[in-house]
């Protein structure tokens, strides 16, 4: 068998610092931070921190400037957009004190295919009862808004009974939600699910129930899958390996 990293061998592991987007919303903080317990609980060797880009506090730069020794940073982001390009490598470069890692964003990925379908299904959704559209955030960013489609498409293949999954954008980019349910309604589709592609409750996830959908799942918030994903990304990230499909569903 082969042998961790040398990072996941020492009893100093580094620190999992968890880098939220942030919203006003309370209940989707309260979501971020039962998120972030699922992983410490998940995950006891290790030392879990959480931040936010925006809007809440600690703050990206303050959570780094109370950290020492070596991190992973997990952005708690569906895509690779501006945010891990640009604002997370900022901050770091203002914090030389610290050995960093920065883990990919934790999207596509089979586990959030099973978060997804489970949603639908909390919601009433069956396989084969109509086209779902997946409902992203959307960014001025190509290669974020291309990773949702890139989900639609891996949520599709990892579970053939749905009928077509339709990447939709709620802002930056179309087509919107409600878009893409009008035209799946055009070409006589009368059931039609939105699901939020989306990590909490907020203004992103109420405007999904605007769509004119038949329903609308919850956003992904504390699935299970979530809190593994978020740890497996810490790992990779120490490994400098990528993910691989998981040999089969988590429970939720």
């Amino acid at each position: 068998m082969a042998r961790p990293p040398k990072d996941l061998d020492r009893p100093d592991r580094p620190t999992l610092l968890a880098v939220a987007h942030g919203t006003r919303d309370a209940e989707g903080v309260a979501v971020t931070e039962a998120l972030v317990d699922q992983v410490r609980a998940l995950r006891p060797d290790l030392r879990v921190e959480r931040c936010f880009l925006d809007l809440v506090a600690p703050s990206l730069p303050e959570a780094l400037a109370r950290l020492q020794g070596g991190v992973v940073l997990v952005p708690l982001l569906l895509g690779a957009g501006y945010h891990v390009r640009v604002d997370i490598p900022e901050a770091l470069a203002s914090a030389p004190h610290l050995r960093a890692r920065v883990a990919a964003a934790l999207g596509p990925h089979p586990l959030l295919a099973d978060a997804l379908t489970d949603r639908l299904a909390d919601a009433g959704w069956s396989a084969g009862d109509g086209p779902v559209v997946l409902a992203a955030a959307g960014s001025t960013d190509p290669g974020a808004n291309a990773d949702a489609a890139a989900m639609a498409a891996l949520l599709r293949l990892r579970h053939p009974p749905l009928q077509d999954v339709v990447p939709s954008y709620l802002c930056a980019a179309g087509p919107t939600p409600a878009e893409a349910v009008a035209a799946l309604r055009s070409e006589g589709h009368s059931r039609i699910a939105v699901a939020p592609y989306l990590m909490t409750p907020g203004f992103f996830a109420r405007r999904t129930t605007q769509a004119g959908a038949t329903l609308t799942s919850a956003p992904l918030g504390t699935h299970t899958s979530l809190a593994r994903l978020v740890a497996l990304r810490y790992d990779e990230a120490l490994a400098g390996t990528s993910s691989a499909l998981p040999p089969s569903r988590s429970p939720r």
